[in-house]
């Protein structure tokens, strides 16, 4: 009934399907809950050992009699918050520790790498990649130039990318080609005219990272992430220089 809610606290799917069957049993021997549970006697043993680890179920010897216990749901929500409490410290360690001795690892005279991605999750996967990438920089802001035709597009797989980027404290600055547009908390912008067609793209320069987003045919969003200090570098050069002149 809730295996997907059990399972992202660390339950399978069968332990999550064996809980809740002893919720409905009590108190009860391995033969009785693989029966309401529809599994095999040998996969609920596993299954109930597993149980007993995560601390979700108790075992009451009773004589020769081998019972097992549910504990009561409320220990669930204790799972989910050591959970929580757990993966906030490991983004810590991450953010301060982690990823900085990982960087050390890299060689200074690493190649560029360049990966594809297309469809709405390729865009919604560089979007996160975008802030996930500028939160961990000292300056925490980023530059784009957005043409028109793209900005129905692009937030499409990620309507609330705007409103976390706020909230992660993040400032971008616009270069808009082409009318149209909103400035939001935390951005500038500046326009661009142009005469005549303006193709759909949307250029986000990141350092040490630049991620270059279209559309092709029937509005279907490709993306290029092009991951160089050099390349951002000179993108950043160009963006500032013109954003001086307009």
């Amino acid at each position: 009934m809730h295996n997907k809610t059990l399972e992202k606290l660390g339950l399978s799917t069968k332990e999550a399907i064996i809980y809740q069957s002893l919720l409905s049993l009590g108190p009860s021997p391995i033969r009785a809950i693989a029966e309401k549970s529809e599994i095999n006697r040998g996969t609920a043993h596993e299954c109930l050992k597993s149980l007993l680890l995560k601390g979700v179920v108790n075992y009451l010897p009773r004589g020769r009699r081998k019972l097992f216990a549910p504990r009561d749901p409320e220990v669930l929500l204790q799972l989910a918050e050591k959970k929580q409490s757990d993966l906030e410290t490991a983004i810590v360690q991450l953010k301060t520790t982690v990823i900085p001795d990982l960087q050390h690892l890299k060689p200074d005279f690493s190649a560029t790498q360049v990966q594809f991605y297309e469809g709405d999750e390729g865009i919604e996967f560089v979007l996160r990649d975008i802030l996930n990438t500028v939160q961990l920089s000292q300056e925490k802001s980023y530059a784009v130039f957005s043409s028109k035709p793209i900005r129905a597009h692009l937030y499409r797989p990620f309507p609330n990318y705007t409103n976390l980027r706020i909230k992660k404290g993040i400032e971008v600055r616009v270069i808009a080609i082409g009318d149209g547009g909103e400035d939001a908390e935390l951005s500038e912008r500046k326009w661009l005219k142009t005469a005549g067609k303006v193709d759909a793209a949307y250029i986000a320069i990141y350092p040490p990272k630049v991620a270059i987003i279209s559309l092709a045919s029937n509005n279907y969003p490709t993306a290029v992430v092009i991951e160089a200090k050099e390349v951002a570098a000179a993108q950043q050069i160009i963006f500032n220089t013109l954003w001086d002149l307009l």
